[in-house]
Formats: structure tokens, C-alpha cells, sequence
């Protein structure tokens, strides 16, 4: 079926949404979704959106920006850390016009609390700069942000699968994707096309990612032959809950809790006596890491660390912690009020992604050539604002700062530009994938999706974790190689065309496996130390050979091709040791 748009949008979480309200007016738009809107993962964001607002305390949009460029371990792009922490002030107004339930500070302002990495004075000491909706702020977000895109009679397709990016005469024409309903495949013509498709968390054993987090934004852009940028700097949140991985926001230790090893000791302080347990998340998670590996874990096995925030009261917990002190309670049967809560690092947020300019257009190399008609924004996107490391609330901020910058430059280039042809097959790579995952059922292949699926995270989690080494990253890249090999045997017990999800789940995989070796492939390749890719082999940071963004080229057969690097954008803050 043919769609014709002139701007199409991929995803409609925070980014997407605010993107697609950019174009409300201007454009004719639709937003193409795997999900029911409010189901998208901006939703599991809990703590905060920051901003230098500075109402219950002195704040400034510079100290954010020196903090952004400071926690992202001086990989962070210096023009985008400006970008966001100027209009970071202004997003937050609108979305309270919009109709967010901010919680409030006993004068009616906008309330806000403390978070990871977020300083007063460039780095003198914590400064409340979150501003929340109790634990619920990406709910929240996301919730105002879908209600404003129905005021606004946008156009959703939803439950369709992203299959293809189509691009001709070099530039981006459009999108092909899977009714899922239906099982039909779609030709979506547009001038402009927007992906805002969140991240790929699920590559990992455990993670506070949904399952519908398997990267299918980002390896369409790579299939396609963009690169994609920084695929090693992923972070893993220092309080997961244990085992399981859901996330216990930072919130958390913004109101004042603690984590403490079994011997009862508040061990942040002794790594980072200034921040102590808001330093930001790289440290904490390698922290934790490190208790546990000299024994002073907890449990059985010795293996988790205790968040302790029954001394904040019943009040604060059931007023600005309900959700999360619930989730203790529905999965591991604790009481927060009482005891403390079982957590370790869980994958949570990719860093890289498809390389963006400020404006949100799409990148393809390291001198910054624009792909026309192709744009990018949220946790799919590396603008580079996040560097190395993402602190605590600038996701959300990212959101609808570079959601909005991109919907308001793809406005101006609808305006300007005329549509392009399609190619003369523009389903043709969709088909083609299709024709192999449907052949599983015919074909009398015997490898399982969910077995292969289960050993990648088993081999991701143990060999590309919070502490890495070259010993397990070429491990990790033999095992991967082996796993994208039994993938070409995967089988298919269900035949059926409506609503398929076996066919989903072997689509998901095949992204899912071509994500986890460019991450690994470009950590090997990284010698040194920053933010969230930590070498046990290479401790130090590496400013003479790797202050530089690294950018994977994709083989026709789906491996790494090539690696190149990107110079960083450098400005006001010159790269120091990082000490909180």
C-alpha cells in the first residue's frame, strides 16, 4: 500500500511527538509507530527533566552546559551541550503550558530536586536542577505530549514495524513498514523523514529497556548505509532492580537515599567524597562494581548492593517515590520503608546512535555531509550531546529540545523543496528480509530466535558490561559472529500473516545482533577509558588519540566494515580530569 506524506515520522515517544507537533500546520504529517503511543518507552523515564530554572535554589544554563560537557567525559559536542542547556528552560514552560503536572514548591513554582552530576559553580557542589512529576515524568511527558498530537488531529499508523529507509539521487524519500496487524507492507513517500525510534537495551541480559527497545531505527539507518556514531559509549544505570533490571530512578538518590555494601558502609563517599551518591552514572555503576568484586557485596552470592531509603520517612517515599518504591515491593518482595532494596547496574541508554547536527539532520561522515530529507532525534540519535556518558534527566531534555529543532528544520525544508522520486523498487530490501524470515517456516530450519537471543544477552552482559577488557571483547565478537551465523538458520513455527509476533521477534533479533557487534567492535577498538566505556587493559583516557567520535560503516554482509573517527567539538571547557 502507498502513503504519500510530506513529512513521515518514526516513533512517537517524546521525541517523535514533539517533532511531529513542529509540522502541525505546515506539513501534512504522519507518525508511524511499532507501539500504541502512550505504551512508547518515554513513558519508563521516572526522576526528572532538567533544567536551569533555578527556583528553589541559584542556577545557571552554563553551569548545566559544564556539567553536560563534564559528565559526557569531554566526548560531548560543545555546540549541542549549549543548545540543550539554553533551551532547556523554555522546553520545560511549554510543556507546562501544554499541561504537565509539575509538582510544585509551596509558592506554586515548577519544584525541583537533585540529580547525578548536576553541580552549582561548575562542580563546587549538588544543585536542584530536576524538575518532576513525582516518579512519573516521562509518563507524564509522554502522556502530554500524545494528548497535544490528538488535539492536533496528527495522523498515527499504529503496530507497524519499521522495515526499510529509502533513499534516491542521495536523499531520503520515505520509509517501507509492516502492518503488523495485517501483515502487509506499506510505501510511505515523504519529503522529509523523521526517526525518533528510542534505543536498543535489549542486546543485554539485563536491562531497563522494554522489549520493544531492539534498535530497529538505527539498524535501518546502518542498513542503509549511514553510520552510525559512538556505538560503544553505552550506560548502564548504577540501580537496576536485581536480576530483573527495572529501574530505580536516580529520583531515588536525588530525595537523599543511599547505597550501602554489606558491611553497612555508605561507599560512594569513599570514591567521590564531594557528590558521593550522585556522582554521575558511570562512576556509581563502576562503584558498585568495584564492592562487589572485593566481596563487600550482598546476598548470598555476594552480588548486589543495598539502596537504602527507608530513613527518608513514609512521606517522602509515598509522595515523590510511590512507583519505584512499588516496583521493590511487586518483584522482590521488599519494603522500602524498612529495609533496603536490592539493585546493581543495569544497560539502560545508548549514547551513540545515527549522527545528527544541532538541527537534527542525519550526518554520513566525518566531515558533517548532510543526508537532504532525513532527520533524527532522541536516545536513536548522537548529536554527540550526551558524549561518553548521559547524566540523570538530560534524556528527557534531549527529547524535546532536538525533537523540536529537528520538526522545525524539516518544516523549512518541506517548504523548500519539492518531493523526490521513488526508486524503481522501494520495497525491494523490505521484501527481501521478509522473504527470509518467512522462509523459516518452510524451509525446515532448526535454530531458535529466543536461544540465540538468550546467549547474545548471556554474552553481552558478561563480556560488555560496566568494566571491559580485550580478552572478553574478542570473545564477545567470536560468539556474535557464531550467533549472526545460526541466525541464518532460524526457523519459524508461525505461518500465519495476522499479527505475527514470532515473525517480529526474528526481525527484532536481526537488529538486535547487528547492534551488539557494533558496540563491541567499536570497544575494541577504543583503547583507553571514558565515561561509560571503561577498559580494565586501558585506564586512563586517551585525549591525543580518542578524543574523537568513532563512526561504523556496515558491510553488505551486515558486519563492521570500517572504522573512522570524527573530531570532537571542542569550546569553552577544555578537557580535565573528572573529579566529583
Amino acid at each position: 500500500m502507498y502513503h504519500k506524506y510530506d513529512a513521515v515520522v518514526v516513533g512517537a515517544g517524546g521525541a517523535g511527538l514533539m517533532a511531529a507537533l513542529q509540522l502541525v500546520g505546515k506539513a501534512n504529517v504522519a507518525v508511524i509507530t511499532k507501539l500504541y503511543p502512550s505504551r512508547s518507552h518515554t513513558g519508563a523515564a521516572q526522576g526528572g527533566i532538567c533544567a536551569a530554572l533555578g527556583n528553589t535554589e541559584e542556577d545557571h544554563w552554563e553551569w548545566h552546559m559544564f556539567d553536560t560537557v563534564k559528565g559526557g567525559d569531554y566526548l560531548t559536542d560543545q555546540d549541542a551541550a549549549e543548545v540543550l542547556a539554553r533551551d532547556a528552560v523554555e522546553r520545560i514552560i511549554e510543556l507546562e503550558h501544554m499541561g504537565l503536572p509539575f509538582n510544585r514548591t509551596p509558592e506554586g513554582k515548577i519544584d525541583q530536586r537533585r540529580f547525578g552530576g548536576h553541580t552549582r559553580n561548575y562542580g563546587e557542589g549538588p544543585v536542584r536542577r530536576a524538575c518532576y512529576a513525582a516518579d512519573r515524568t516521562g509518563h507524564m511527558i509522554l502522556q502530554t505530549l500524545y494528548q497535544q498530537g490528538i488535539k492536533n488531529k496528527v495522523t498515527f499508523f499504529n503496530e507497524f514495524h519499521l522495515m526499510d529507509l529509502i533513499i534516491n539521487n542521495g536523499r531520503c524519500v520515505g520509509v517501507t513498514a509492516l502492518d503488523i496487524k495485517t501483515g502487509e507492507l506499506h510505501t510511505f513517500h515523504s519529503k522529509t523523514t523523521i526517526f525518533a525510534t528510542g534505543g536498543y537495551g535489549r542486546c543485554w541480559q539485563v536491562t531497563s529497556n522494554a522489549h520493544a527497545c531492539s534498535g530497529d531505527g538505527t539498524v535501518t539507518a546502518y542498513r542503509a548505509g549511514v553510520p552510525l556514531m559512538d556505538m560503544e559509549m553505552y550506560q548502564f544505570h548504577p540501580t537496576g532492580l536485581y536480576r530483573i533490571g527495572i529501574l530505580l530512578s536516580e529520583a531515588a538518590r536525588g530525595e537523599g537515599g543511599i547505597l550501602r555494601n554489606s558491611e553497612g558502609e555508605r561507599f560512594c563517599e569513599r570514591y567521590a567524597p564531594t557528590l558521593k551518591d550522585l556522582a554521575p552514572r558511570d562512576m556509581v555503576s563502576r562503584f558498585i562494581y568495584q564492592e562487589i568484586r572485593e566481596g563487600r557485596g550482598v546476598g548470598p552470592n555476594k552480588d548486589y548492593v543495598l539502596l537504602h531509603v527507608d530513613h527518608l520517612g513514609k512521606e517522602v517515599i509515598d509522595s515523590k517515590l510511590p512507583d519505584i518504591t512499588d516496583f521493590a515491593r511487586t518483584y522482590l518482595h521488599v519494603e522500602p520503608y524498612h529495609e533496603g532494596v536490592p539493585i546493581q547496574p543495569t544497560a539502560h541508554y545508548a549514547m551513540g546512535g545515527i549522527p545528527t547536527d544541532i538541527e537534527g539532520r542525519v550526518i554520513i561522515d566525518e566531515k558533517g555531509t548532510v543526508l537532504p530529507g532525513f532527520y533524527a532525534a532522541g536516545e536513536v540519535a548522537c548529536v554527540s550531546v550526551h558524549g561518553a556518558n548521559r547524566l540523570g534527566t538530560n534524556s528527557l531534555v534531549d527529547l524535546v529540545v532536538f525533537g523540536r529543532r529537528a520538526g522545525q528544520h524539516a518544516a523549512r525544508f518541506i517548504k523548500e523543496n519539492d518531493y523526490e522520486e521513488l526508486p524503481t523498487t522501494p520495497e525491494k530490501r523490505s521484501n527481501d528480509l521478509l522473504r527470509f524470515v518467512e522462509g523459516g517456516a518452510q524451509s525446515g530450519r532448526k535454530e531458535s530466535a529466543a536461544t540465540i537471543r538468550k546467549e547474545m544477552q548471556e554474552c553481552m552482559m558478561t563480556n560488555v558490561s560496566v568494566v571491559r577488557n580485550e580478552k572478553q571483547l574478542l570473545t564477545a565478537m567470536k560468539k556474535l559472529q557464531e550467533l549472526r551465523e545460526r541466525f541464518t538458520k532460524v526457523g519459524l513455527t508461525d505461518n500465519s500473516t495476522k499479527f505475527n509476533t514470532e515473525k517480529l521477534e526474528v526481525l527484532e533479533l536481526g537488529s538486535l545482533l547487528e547492534m551488539a557487534e557494533v558496540t563491541t567492535k567499536g570497544a575494541l577498538e577504543r583503547k583507553e577509558s571514558r565515561g561509560a566505556h571503561y577498559r580494565e587493559d586501558y585506564t586512563s583516557r586517551d585525549d591525543k588519540k580518542f578524543l574523537a567520535h568513532t563512526l561504523a560503516y556496515r558491510s553488505p554482509e551486515g558486519s563492521v566494515k570500517e572504522l573512522r573517527y570524527k573530531p570532537v567539538t571542542l569550546g569553552r571547557f577544555e578537557p580535565k580530569e573528572r573529579k566529583y
